[in-house]
């Protein structure tokens, strides 16, 4: 099939190999492992044209073996360099996976885990779907799904403090690898919120008991020594910030605590200045006095996700009656007034987020608190103050996951299973670490967090749910986009053509060469031989 006189590079998902015998081919080939890795064509098409753009050997050859998932539509233009396409379909076009889980109806007895199974093809009765724990058994039922349908099941367990959770469906179809479902579960700590200054109501119904362990304190009562074991703190219309309390909040911040500041309507403008000014997030400028609508909402910003299902533009406009100007250069608007000037903004600095809000929330300076956006605005600030550990996270996705842990300065957390480890990316805070993963792993299964030998947190990784599509690309419609490419479904048969444009190629450079020595001896002939 390929030609043993030719030198071969290869792309695979993970690798790249370059400058490669036959022999080489067939044995990389051959050894070649399932990878979770994607890599976009595009890219593979640019790296071979730059490879051969100044080669002066024409022969280069591309050739791109997929079965050209429909997640690759809009990857090829008219001016995507010319290539061979082999497309490899599988005889089945039908598949079963597990889409997700989620968890609902928990309470002090058992929650009930819902797994989301998609089938895309026929109809399919009766099948199995196992739950472990880890190695043991502790479920096991059939179910039957119907033609391209998405379905919930929905399981009762008993609540345990720690749940290793693997869901496996024994079914034969197009992929294997998405009958296979990792999670885990585990009774996470509660989010600490401290609120400092004047008590508010509000903030006590909004910070629950179930998700938040919530205080509120006066400025004379603060313990400044629990700072440290805070993950979100809210100065709640303090009129003036002391020295003592400025250092303690900057250390704080600098230690990757969260910050919400409502200022006072008779706040000192010079103290709040000084904390802006040591946690690097602006200047606030004097109290206007004005009153203003709160009319509009940053849907994109990462507080509101998923809370609103489409835009809000009918309720009925929150007021303030005054307020005090930001003017931080690298400050996001959350919410604005009418005048476009931010009502409430996120400054991030080197470890941590302040969020600001302008005004304060009395009910004699504002009704915001009788909003329908207090909720989710406060609500978030605590929840986005610590990653808690999610059910799964996606293999080949950036992942931010804190762990509730001290680190040495020279210690790190490590990540492991049976089969690998890795040293991932993290950043040191004072009460926990801050890992980040997508390159690893690259294998689904439940992983261990580990600070030195010890097993501290539970992973679970699952591969990307897109992969499991079984919606291909039409080649004769990737033809149209670029006349260039030659599409074909058979790899010895496109081999076989390229060896043949090959051989007529090299026998038209020897026919050349031979005409060329033909007429250097012609002219040799004709200047030293006189009959």
């Amino acid at each position: 099939m390929t030609s043993g006189n030719d030198i071969y590079s290869l792309q695979t998902n993970s690798a790249f190999y370059n400058k490669i015998t036959k022999n080489e081919l067939k044995n990389i080939l051959l050894n070649i492992k399932e990878s979770s890795k994607k890599i976009d064509f595009s890219d593979v098409l640019l790296k071979f044209q730059l490879k051969t753009k100044n080669k002066t050997n024409n022969l280069s050859k591309i050739v791109l073996i997929s079965d050209f998932q429909y997640t690759y539509i809009n990857k090829f233009t008219n001016v995507t360099c010319p290539f061979s396409a082999i497309k490899l379909e599988s005889s089945t076009k039908s598949n079963i996976s597990i889409d997700s889980v989620f968890i609902s109806n928990t309470n002090t007895d058992n929650f009930a885990i819902n797994i989301v199974i998609k089938n895309q093809g026929d109809a399919k009765k009766n099948i199995p779907i196992a739950i472990y724990n880890g190695s043991k058994l502790i479920s096991k039922l059939s179910s039957s799904f119907a033609k391209d349908t998405q379905k919930t099941i929905q399981l009762k367990i008993r609540n345990q403090k720690e749940f290793k959770g693997k869901i496996k469906i024994n079914f034969s179809d197009t992929f294997a690898f998405d009958n296979v479902f990792y999670f885990t579960l585990k009774n996470d700590k509660k989010i600490n919120v401290l609120s400092i200054g004047k008590e508010a109501n509000f903030l006590s119904k909004i910070y629950n008991k179930k998700e938040f362990n919530f205080t509120q304190s006066s400025i004379k009562n603060t313990n400044y020594n629990n700072f440290s074991k805070q993950q979100l703190i809210i100065l709640n219309e303090v009129k003036n910030i002391s020295d003592i309390m400025l250092n303690k909040i900057f250390e704080f911040s600098k230690n990757g605590g969260n910050l919400v500041i409502i200022p006072n309507e008779k706040a000192n403008i010079n103290s709040y200045n000084s904390l802006l000014k040591f946690l690097n997030v602006g200047k606030i400028e004097p109290k206007k006095i004005d009153t203003l609508k709160i009319t509009n909402i940053n849907f994109s910003h990462p507080l509101f996700l998923n809370v609103f299902s489409k835009k809000v533009t009918n309720f009925q406009y929150p007021i303030v009656n005054s307020y005090f100007p930001n003017a931080a250069e690298n400050a996001s608007t959350i919410v604005s007034f009418e005048n476009n000037t931010s009502f409430i903004s996120q400054i991030n600095n080197t470890k941590s987020t302040v969020y600001w809000i302008s005004s304060s929330l009395n009910r004699k300076n504002s009704n915001f608190v009788n909003s329908p956006l207090i909720v989710p605005i406060f609500y978030n600030f605590g929840k986005l103050s610590y990653q808690q550990k999610q059910l799964f996270y996606r293999i080949d996705t950036e992942n931010k996951i804190d762990i509730n842990t001290a680190l040495d300065n020279d210690k790190v957390l490590g990540i492991s299973n049976s089969k690998k480890s890795f040293i991932p990316l993290q950043q040191k805070f004072q009460n926990k670490v801050s890992i980040i993963t997508k390159n690893q792993p690259i294998t689904a299964g439940i992983y261990s967090v580990l600070k030195d030998s010890d097993t501290i947190a539970q992973l679970a990784y699952n591969y990307s749910k897109e992969e499991s599509l079984v919606r291909f690309l039409d080649l004769n419609d990737l033809k149209k986009a670029n006349k260039k490419i030659t599409i074909s479904n058979s790899i010895s048969k496109t081999f076989k053509e390229i060896n043949k444009k090959n051989e007529v190629h090299w026998l038209w450079k020897w026919f050349l060469s031979l005409a060329i020595v033909s007429l250097l001896l012609e002219i040799l002939i004709l200047k030293f031989y006189k009959p």
